[in-house]
C-alpha cells in the first residue's frame, strides 16, 4: 500500500516585485491557510515520508508554513526541492512520483502548482470518496490537498485510474464543517 498526498501551493499575490512568475510570494491569506492545512495533516496521521517541493516561492513558502504547523502533532518529513515540479504536467507529474522508488517511502507527497496538480488529481482518482471526488471535479483549490491510496507495492507502478481518493480537504471545507 502507497499513499500520495498532492498539495497545492496556498493563495499567492498577483504579480511579485520582480515580475516572474516563480517568485510570487504567498499572501496573508495563504499563510493562514498555509498553516490550516498543516495543522490538519499534523493531527491526521500518518504524514508523509518525503516530501517533493516546488522550487517556486510560493511552494517553498506553503511547504514552510505548513511544515511548522505539522511539527506541532508529528516529525517532519524528508524534503527534496525538485525543479520538474514546476509547470509540470499530469504525465510529467507520474514521473516524479514513479522517481519516488529509488526511496521507497510509504507515504509521498508533492507541493506544487495547477493546473498540473488538479489534472493529476482527476486523472488518478478511480474510486474512493466520492463525494470528495466530486468536489475534486470541480477544482483543486489552493492549499487544497488531496490524498490517494494505491494498492501496490512500488511507485513505478503507480497508474492513471488505479488511485482510492482516501479525502479531499482545503481550509474552506474546513472551515465550513
Amino acid at each position: 500500500m502507497r499513499r500520495l498526498m498532492l498539495l497545492r501551493h496556498a493563495k499567492t499575490e498577483i504579480d511579485s516585485p520582480s515580475g516572474r512568475d516563480q517568485d510570487r510570494r504567498l499572501d496573508a491569506r495563504g499563510r493562514k491557510d498555509a498553516t490550516e492545512i498543516g495543522d490538519w495533516i499534523g493531527r491526521h496521521p500518518p504524514s508523509p515520508d518525503i516530501v517533493m517541493v516546488s522550487p517556486a516561492v510560493r511552494a517553498k513558502e506553503t511547504w514552510e508554513i505548513a511544515s511548522a504547523a505539522i511539527k506541532e502533532h508529528a516529525a517532519l518529513p524528508e524534503v527534496e526541492w525538485v525543479a520538474d515540479l514546476y509547470g509540470a504536467d499530469p504525465a510529467q507529474l507520474l514521473q516524479i512520483i514513479r522517481m519516488a522508488s529509488a526511496s521507497d517511502p510509504k507515504r509521498l507527497m508533492l507541493v506544487g502548482h495547477n493546473p498540473g496538480m488538479h489534472e493529476l488529481s482527476l486523472a488518478l482518482a478511480g474510486s474512493g470518496d466520492a463525494r470528495g471526488r466530486k468536489a475534486l471535479a470541480d477544482n483543486l483549490p489552493t492549499s487544497g490537498l488531496a490524498v490517494f491510496d494505491f494498492a501496490i507495492d512500488d511507485w513505478n507502478d503507480v497508474a492513471f485510474r488505479s488511485g482510492a481518493l482516501a479525502i479531499f480537504v482545503s481550509p474552506k471545507f474546513l472551515r465550513q464543517a
